[in-house]
């Protein structure tokens, strides 16, 4: 008579159990796992691949979810965060639970104008992770077009403001969802005064749904 085993998941070799693990998202492993008084689970969730880069987007985020990374679980992994990506909806949340102080890469989903005044400029909590730690920032606009706002005055008050404000950015990249917004910074409409941080090198502007892309390197050299 054939007898049957069952293995449970804990029996398993750490190399097979990282493997699985890799194939989730990194919030789903951190949510589910964390907190499991568990030592071969603990050392699994300490490593880089699970803390270094955090994407949201990636997962539906309920409120449970949110509230236990704000809370609980960053608390104690933001020293080890070097990449987030956020929808702008709970980005507040998000950058509050920690200090981050290796933080260098920063992707918003859904920016919009409010954003700017908002977080970027009127929120002070923020500014030296944005003044001195971002070097990738990559904003995906989901502005749409509003009637007595030109692109000029658009550039002037929404893309020249982070120009002054990410003083150590390196690359920025400005993605549109669709042909109705303001997708691209034109360096023509910034204010000669806006400040260029010595290291940036690449700006992108990609404007989906358009067979076009704008491609400058900007040099101080």
């Amino acid at each position: 008579m054939e007898q049957s085993s069952n293995v449970h998941l804990l029996d398993l070799p750490n190399e097979i159990l990282f493997i699985i693990l890799k194939q989730l998202g990194n919030i789903d492993v951190l949510y589910s796992l964390f907190g499991i008084k568990n030592e071969q689970i603990g050392a699994l969730i300490e490593d880089d691949v699970f803390t270094s880069i955090l994407n949201f987007v990636r997962t539906p985020i309920t409120d449970d979810k949110l509230n236990r990374f704000c809370t609980s679980i960053l608390l104690q992994k933001h020293n080890y965060i070097r990449k987030l990506i956020l929808d702008t909806t709970y980005m507040e949340r998000i950058l509050l639970a920690g200090d981050y102080p290796n933080l260098t890469y920063l992707e918003l989903f859904n920016f919009e104008q409010q954003i700017v005044f908002r977080i970027f400029t009127d929120n002070l909590a923020f500014r030296p992770i944005f003044q001195s730690q971002i070097r990738d920032l990559i904003l995906r606009n989901n502005d749409g077009y509003r009637f007595g706002t030109s692109f000029e005055i658009y550039n002037r008050n929404i893309y020249a403001p982070i120009m002054d404000l990410f003083q150590n950015l390196k690359n920025l990249a400005i993605v549109a969802s669709s042909v109705n917004e303001y997708s691209s910074l034109f360096l023509y409409y910034v204010p000669s005064a806006t400040y260029f941080a010595s290291t940036f090198t690449v700006l992108m502007c990609f404007a989906l749904q358009i067979v076009s892309l704008y491609w400058m390197v900007v040099s101080n050299n």
